[in-house]
């Protein structure tokens, strides 16, 4: 590995354990109308709740850090969101370039894909082709990749095992440095996808848990299946005590601490 990407690289996997708690608030043209009042109806103000529980990174999209990034720049990893795609195809685009977040001052491009469906061969094209054009500037490559159920009348993103495994096959085969997918609710399962990798596995947080609780037991269960961590987005920035729920994923991810010991730690009840 050139010795820029593996910087970069130890800068976002920087934690003793090796494993990386990351927060993502790259939630762009995927995810419909903003919520008034809601996690991120306020960028500024949800980024600074972020920032003081410390995550290894944050990924976003490129306006956000152009315009909002400045108070934290340098201080924590920052990962810039390149794919802008909705479950059912209406969108799918390439938003920004490895040459633009090289001069924003990224550690890494994500590239969020799709597989499954009509369009899966342009999805893996366009993770193929930014894999290409970072190489140029060892800039690493974090694939983010959702598999979707195209049989009912609705397209949605789903999380069965083989789903899952063939999504970081998909990231192996393009050349991605590290492959994000989402959790298939198993330690077992989880765990053949993971041993699948020569690249590190990371979970994504997933949709709204029920509570952090719930939340905070599925990245237990990544950790014992050797995910070398997680990207959380709804189930941190959509809690009210954001900082919190943050500092507790982190104990759970990095410091293998218990569900419990962490939410009390952070004065949280599990319930939020």
């Amino acid at each position: 590995m050139a010795i820029g990407k593996q910087i970069r690289l130890n800068r976002i996997f920087a934690h003793p354990s090796g494993r990386l708690c990351s927060v993502a608030v790259d939630h762009f043209i995927g995810y419909g109308k903003l919520s008034p009042g809601g996690g991120l109806s306020n960028l500024p103000l949800a980024l600074s709740k972020i920032a003081a529980g410390m995550p290894g990174a944050v990924t976003m999209s490129k306006g956000t850090a152009m315009n909002c990034w400045a108070p934290y720049a340098g201080r924590i990893p920052l990962i810039v969101q390149a794919g802008c795609f909705t479950a059912d195809d209406r969108v799918i685009e390439c938003v920004t370039t490895p040459e633009e977040c090289v001069r924003l001052g990224a550690d890494a491009i994500a590239i969020a894909i799709g597989i499954f469906g009509p369009n899966e061969g342009r999805f893996i094209k366009m993770l193929m082709d930014t894999v290409a054009r970072a190489a140029q500037y060892d800039l690493p490559v974090i694939a983010h990749i959702y598999p979707r159920d195209f049989s009912g009348t609705t397209p949605r993103i789903v999380f069965d095992p083989e789903g899952i495994l063939w999504a970081a096959r998909v990231g192996i085969e393009a050349g991605a440095d590290v492959i994000k997918v989402g959790y298939t609710g198993e330690v077992a399962s989880f765990r053949r996808v993971v041993e699948s990798s020569p690249v590190p596995v990371v979970a994504a947080g997933g949709p709204r848990a029920k509570n952090v609780r719930e939340a905070l037991t599925a990245m237990s269960q990544v950790v014992q299946a050797g995910g070398r961590g997680a990207t959380i987005g709804r189930n941190i920035w959509g809690v009210a005590k954001t900082t919190e729920a943050c500092r507790a994923f982190k104990a759970v991810i990095l410091e293998g601490v218990g569900v419990d010991e962490a939410l009390k730690a952070e004065g949280l009840t599990g319930d939020e």
